[in-house]
């Protein structure tokens, strides 16, 4: 590039550079981040493809280690996961590989009873039989599978587990 000094990373580079050293970002997500600062299309796309060659930059790694740290330490589900991934720009295939590279280190029916024992003490006043739809709920809403959050709460509150039977979650479009 003329102007460019010898031996200095063009500005977006660095720019990424800092970025990545405050927290990890999707290929996309910096890419969005640098072309809305002003840095020219090709001088971003150079410095995403030096992040990339130099393993600083990776959809897979990212996936993993994102899904990872949100279903162990935000108590989030597999579709509210999936779901904040792909807004993040990355691609199915990661997704999905980086959602099963988190549960087979973290156990997401620990996290689902975990979640549902803090919920249960939190709502004390309310009585079992509306607590436990209400859970439901609420573990839906968190990305959890209707089949292991019925699963779950059956196991943990057996006592009140007729509460549960007719919940199912509404299809695409009914009811909205």
């Amino acid at each position: 590039m003329p102007g460019r000094q010898a031996g200095v990373p063009p500005a977006a580079y660095r720019r990424a550079i800092l970025r990545l050293a405050r927290r990890d970002h999707s290929q996309a997500e910096l890419r969005r981040a640098l072309l809305e600062r002003g840095y020219p299309q090709d001088e971003v796309d150079e410095a995403i493809a030096r992040l990339v060659r130099e393993r600083c930059l990776d959809d897979s790694g990212y996936a993993a280690r994102f899904a990872r740290s949100r279903l162990a330490h935000h108590g989030l589900g597999r579709t509210r996961i999936r779901q904040a991934l792909r807004q993040r720009g990355v691609g199915r295939r990661e997704v999905e590989a980086g959602l099963r590279s988190a549960l087979a280190e973290v156990d997401e029916k620990a996290v689902v009873d975990s979640l549902a024992r803090r919920y249960w003490k939190a709502h004390a006043r309310v009585e079992p039989e509306k607590r436990l739809p209400r859970l439901w709920a609420f573990l839906l809403r968190r990305g959890f599978a209707p089949a292991l959050v019925k699963e779950r709460l059956a196991e943990l509150w057996p006592r009140w587990s007729d509460a549960l039977e007719g919940l199912e979650p509404l299809e695409e479009g009914e009811g909205r």
